[in-house]
């Protein structure tokens, strides 16, 4: 018999609009698959080392943004875990410290994920027409890059509404 596709799937939050929508179509995943879902937030601690280093922060403003951060993340994901609720799902939670894209390659192999679901956006351009990328889409792509499971990029524009209507 064929295992489901989607037996256990990561989300990676991020705090963003996009990673809430990936979080919402991953709870909606589950209704329908009857998939497990662990929902990650990586605190960046690689990038607040390398802000120390080239003295951009002083240790002790890296300390103190690093537990903003922390804080940050067990509110979003305590909110998606509301969220889950109101649909009646049960999900894993769990806040990690480090770079972000090995963070959530390492709770999705961790997990035997058979899926990554990632919150995105359209490209941006800037005025010479060369597409600008942040930090997330970084992130995304070395996860697209690296991952040793399918991911998902949700751009699904009616999220919001198809999680209300389910």
């Amino acid at each position: 018999m064929i295992k489901p596709l989607f037996q256990n799937i990561i989300v990676a939050v991020n705090g963003s609009e996009q990673s809430i929508h990936a979080a919402m179509y991953a709870i909606l995943m589950a209704k329908l698959y009857k998939s497990h879902i662990k929902v990650v937030y990586v605190v960046d601690t690689a990038t607040l080392k390398k802000l120390t280093l080239s003295k951009f922060f002083v240790s002790d403003e890296s300390v103190s943004y690093e537990k903003n951060l922390s804080d940050d993340g067990y509110r979003y994901l305590s909110y998606v875990a509301d969220l889950a609720k109101s649909k009646g799902i049960e999900i894993d939670t769990e806040l990690r410290k480090g770079a972000v894209w090995s963070e959530i390659i390492t709770a999705a192999d961790e997990a035997k994920a058979g899926l990554i679901l990632l919150g995105g956006k359209p490209a941006i351009a800037d005025f010479d027409g060369k597409i600008k990328h942040d930090a997330t889409s970084m992130a995304n792509s070395e996860i697209i890059g690296s991952a040793n499971c399918s991911v998902l990029v949700v751009r699904e524009p009616k999220i919001e509404q198809l999680f209300k209507l389910a």
